[in-house]
């Protein structure tokens, strides 16, 4: 990686030479400017990673030039130098949006260190938004590849409730559906941190260690409690609160969570003091929590306060026209972190992935292809790379190099039509009732079988 160059921004000839000496010494490039006009000019004839510049100068003062710099290059790192008698100076700069400032006259020590912190946070703050901006495009609603009209229908619901940061959601639907998925693309959309999307799933964690979990403790809380510990409500401060499997939240916490969402207010284990609810809440289950408060498992008035916003994510087996799509978007996935050629699906293949049921849904889908293109070197995957029942269990021709046929006919019963008829027979019942494959099986076409 080439060093980062500095351009160093003072009127005065005699400091931009101590400056340019101390920092080329140091293994920096260095541009110099005797005011902010011309400083201006060099950054858009080069690259700079960062500016040191005095605030008193002609034609553009150090002031101007910040804003000027905020406006056309807002990430680029501003370090203000100025005398000791103009500190209440450099404050106002730092208000006013400069990442540090240097008292003259400058140690060469204190100089490096300012630059090697501000260029530091400069590269953290870049990566952090690269991070924060491959989450939201991984997590977007263009990221769930849809073609269903039923699942269509249920982004364009999400889509519209993601502006309402007060509205609670509940999203419905099997194991491995995408409840999660869904729930994140709702909290990107509505424009708030990744890092504040915080999933909570309620079966998972022991029904004593819950309530810690969710809304932290105090010390001395219980035995244990040797400190305080905030909880998932105060990390979810300005974002999400998701809370995976909420059918299984034990009854006490269903009422300490039914006041968190009607009063928006939540208290520590151990202490009385009220917390604000600044967070939005999304619930998510494959359980009936209308049947389930109807037998008394689920508390009738939570279930009536999550219902505001229902969401229901149809099982894959209801929406099997989105696997071309899905299967497509995974094995994109699996070329860029597997880093081999992956050509893809054989046609064959892909009837068995439509031709299956997906009891575990979309989850499923994807861990067959994950699996699939472990174990395949370059060649296209086929039925047997997937490992679903179907095509461990199905032989669509007989392990002899030769095919023997036997039909028996009486003679009035023979006739093309009949022979036509025996082949559909046997090709089905070779290729598990899959039309397509059994088509290839004659080497025919899918239209021989209508």
């Amino acid at each position: 990686m080439s060093p980062a160059r500095i351009l160093i921004v003072d009127d005065k000839t005699s400091f931009r030479f101590l400056l340019n000496n101390y920092l080329q010494d140091a293994g920096y490039k260095t541009a110099c400017a005797e005011n902010g006009s011309v400083a201006l000019k060099i950054m858009q004839q080069q690259r700079v990673d960062l500016i040191l510049s005095d605030l008193v100068m002609p034609e553009l003062d150090g002031f101007s030039l910040l804003a000027e710099v905020q406006n056309r290059f807002p990430e680029l790192p501003f370090v203000v130098v100025t005398a000791h008698g103009s500190v209440e100076s450099a404050v106002q700069a730092m208000k006013q949006g400069a990442d540090d400032y240097l008292l003259k006259p400058i140690i060469s020590e204190e100089l490096l260190l300012t630059v090697a912190r501000s260029l530091e946070g400069a590269r953290l703050r870049q990566r952090c938004d690269q991070i924060e901006g491959y989450y939201k495009q991984q997590f977007s609603f263009e990221s769930i590849k849809t073609v269903s009209p039923a699942m269509g229908a249920v982004l364009q619901a999400a889509r519209q409730v993601a502006t309402f940061a007060e509205t609670t959601v509940s999203i419905l639907g099997e194991s491995g559906s995408g409840k999660e998925v869904l729930a994140r693309a709702i909290h990107a959309a509505s424009g708030c941190s990744p890092a504040t999307f915080v999933p909570v799933n309620c079966a998972a964690i022991p029904e004593n260690l819950l309530e810690s979990e969710l809304f932290g403790h105090v010390k001395g809380a219980f035995t244990g409690a040797e400190a305080a510990r905030e909880g998932k409500c105060a990390r979810a401060g300005g974002g999400t609160l998701f809370l995976d499997e909420i059918g299984d939240m034990p009854s006490l916490l269903q009422a300490k969570l039914l006041r968190l969402l009607e009063e928006k207010v939540y208290e520590q284990l151990g202490s009385d003091q009220a917390h604000k609810a600044d967070f939005r809440v999304i619930v998510a289950t494959h359980r009936d929590l209308k049947e389930l408060s109807h037998t008394g498992q689920f508390r009738s008035d939570l279930f009536f306060r999550l219902n505001v916003f229902p969401l229901y994510i149809p099982p894959l087996r209801e929406r099997k026209e989105d696997i071309p799509a899905l299967a497509e978007h995974f094995l994109a996935s699996f070329r860029q972190h597997q880093g081999k050629p992956l050509p893809g699906l054989s046609r064959s293949a892909l009837d068995f992935l439509l031709a299956h049921d997906w009891p575990g849904n979309v989850r499923e889908l994807r861990n067959r292809l994950e699996y699939a293109t472990i174990i395949t070197n370059g060649e296209l995957i086929q039925p047997q790379h997937l490992r679903l029942q179907q095509a461990e269990n199905t032989s669509f021709l007989p392990e002899q190099s030769r095919l023997s046929l036997h039909f028996d006919f009486s003679p009035e019963e023979f006739s093309l039509e009949a022979v036509h008829d025996r082949l559909k027979e046997w090709s089905l019942k070779q290729s598990g009732n899959n039309k397509s494959a059994a088509a290839r099986l004659l080497k025919t076409t899918r239209k021989f079988f209508y």
